[in-house]
């Protein structure tokens, strides 16, 4: 079997663009006719710079092999240009073709990609979604706490046992930095009311982005504790495994990193400072499915759990889910509420979401096929705005204090 062609759609996602600006889709076929498809999850730069990258890629490493050769193509992807290091735009796009490549393994041997993992472990995953209130308007608003309050009793209603919200600022390009009073109050309010509304019928799942320093973050936590969240996420920037453990040694909620590392071996840190004990992978950035794998059975030897990221169009989903289903450590999955809306049109079949739980698959492959009628109305991507950007200014205590009215 060899790999014959690749086919890339960038797909605009239609306002509110949750789930990003834009999907990236691989799509490999063999020279027999198994078509596959992947998801690449790169922020760093715009589609039109991206395509041609994901192409040379492809032609270098990919083309005329055989798809079951995960390791051989992992490697030469990885040591491109006598580079052998973590590489979060590289690791992107292998990511979306290694994925692609499982999906044509596993309809070749007529099986779902979770059981050449290892096999079913979970038949169902617990699910949490980010809060998405609106307001009087029709507009979202995630800035009012009364809101995601009474957005948070919809979706426990809706089956989610678990809930996610991030009210601590805006991020910018020169985070982390100290929060002022006033967002630290905002933060503690949204935990108080959600926790009123909800009770313990739902985990509260605090999301940061590495907005703070160390001592910013761990006044904040200690103000959170009496909440008692399921996590505390990313509160300090990427990249310095020890300043986060500085935080995680200092606060009883679990931390919680990884939706911007890649590798095994951005991991391993991770894991051998105490950074956190959660891991957030996603599965189309961090090297595919068989690198995601490796990492959740390096944390299994830590104890550390696995809480799959997804911020990115299903396919990413599919692929996240079927690793999931033969993760023994798996704790929870991101969802984007039901993955209904835009997410289940651009696929033939939506993916299965059932009273809090997705249920992965049991057709051969990622068990997902990409609706091309509904992507032709949707590519290309002709906005100028990256998939997720920050803010360009330096955080202000005013500007702070006065987002919190």
């Amino acid at each position: 079997m060899k790999i014959a062609s690749l086919d890339t759609h960038v797909v605009a996602v239609p306002p509110p663009y949750i789930g990003g600006m834009y999907w990236i889709f691989v799509e490999l076929e063999t020279a027999c006719g198994i078509r596959g498809v992947g998801e690449i999850y790169s922020t760093a730069f715009h589609p039109t710079g991206l395509v041609p990258l994901i192409e040379d890629v492809f032609t270098r490493y990919l083309e005329g092999h055989d798809p079951h050769r995960i390791e051989r193509f992992w490697r030469a992807a990885y040591s491109s240009g006598f580079t052998q290091r973590p590489d979060p735009t590289m690791m992107g796009i292998v990511s979306g073709l290694e994925i692609a490549c499982w999906d044509i393994i596993g309809k070749s041997a007529g099986r779902p990609v979770a059981d050449l993992l290892g096999g079913v472990v979970h038949e169902k995953l617990r699910a949490y979604t980010y809060l998405y209130p609106k307001n009087s308007a029709g507009d979202y608003d995630y800035n009012d706490p009364d809101l995601a309050a009474e957005e948070a009793v919809r979706m426990v209603e809706k089956g989610f046992t678990a809930l996610k919200f991030d009210p601590a600022g805006p991020y910018t390009n020169y985070s982390g930095h100290q929060l002022s009073l006033g967002v630290m109050d905002r933060c503690e309010e949204f935990c108080r009311k959600i926790r009123a509304a909800i009770g313990n019928h739902a985990d509260i799942l605090f999301g940061t982005h590495g907005q703070m320093v160390p001592s910013s973050a761990i006044r904040l936590a200690k103000r959170l504790e009496k909440y008692d969240p399921l996590w505390f996420e990313e509160p300090v920037p990427p990249g310095q495994e020890a300043a986060m453990a500085e935080v995680a040694r200092a606060t009883s909620i679990p931390v919680s990193t990884g939706e911007r590392l890649t590798t095994k071996y951005e991991f391993h840190r991770v894991l051998q400072e105490g950074a956190a004990s959660i891991l957030q992978m996603n599965v189309a950035r961090v090297g595919g499915l068989l690198e995601a794998k490796k990492i959740a059975g390096m944390a299994e030897a830590f104890y550390a759990q696995v809480a799959p990221h997804l911020y990115n169009g299903p396919i990413g989903a599919a692929a996240s889910i079927q690793l999931s289903a033969a993760t023994p450590n798996f704790l929870i999955h991101e969802a984007i509420k039901d993955f209904g809306d835009f997410h289940g049109k651009v696929l033939k079949t939506k993916l299965h979401f059932d009273d809090g739980y997705l249920i992965p698959s049991r057709e051969p492959g990622l068990g997902v096929e990409l609706d091309h009628e509904v992507l032709r109305q949707h590519t290309p991507y002709r906005g100028e705005r990256l998939h997720l950007q920050m803010a360009v200014e330096p955080a202000d205590v005013k500007t702070f204090i006065a987002a919190k009215g």
